[in-house]
């Protein structure tokens, strides 16, 4: 897998999608702090334990770089920057059931709106796949070289 760029200053987020969610009852919004082992453990179960710590590195940071998608009490999906490194967006995943409703769209453009406001130039997708989904949606180029990038000495279990 590779790393990926996004350029944030060119970056349009697609507010009528995000619109349309709201109007069906998701909200997208930072985690509570009351709520990090509850979406630590569901990104654990759903997705793997990496994925799980990189979660809560990111609700841990202030303020937290982690947003959710959630509807009726119950959580949707995730996505998290600066949390395997600066910079860097990932991991982002959305429930099985969930999945082919742009959820995974909003969140991405929202998170990237984030790091944009927060003065970031660039975004790097860590680790994609799949890489189509990124090209289409926010216009990510792939970083030659960049396998295993960051992770190429993480412990192994």
């Amino acid at each position: 897998m590779t790393d990926m760029l996004v350029k944030l200053y060119d970056l349009q987020v697609d507010w009528p999608l995000v619109d349309r969610l709201q109007q069906l009852g998701v909200s997208f919004r930072k985690p509570l702090g009351s709520e990090t082992d509850l979406i630590t453990d569901w990104v654990k179960t759903q997705f793997s334990p990496g994925w799980a710590s990189e979660t809560a590195r990111a609700i841990a940071n202030q303020p937290a770089t982690c947003l959710i998608a959630v509807q009726a009490g119950e959580l949707l999906g995730f996505a998290c920057y600066d949390a395997a490194a600066l910079g860097m967006f990932g991991p982002m995943g959305i429930a099985p059931a969930h999945q082919g409703k742009s959820l995974g769209k909003a969140l991405l453009h929202l998170s990237l709106f984030d790091m944009k406001s927060k003065g970031y130039a660039y975004a790097i997708v860590g680790w994609v796949g799949p890489p189509e989904f990124y090209t289409k949606t926010v216009g990510a180029v792939a970083i030659p070289d960049s396998s295993p990038g960051l992770w190429q000495t993480a412990l192994k279990r």
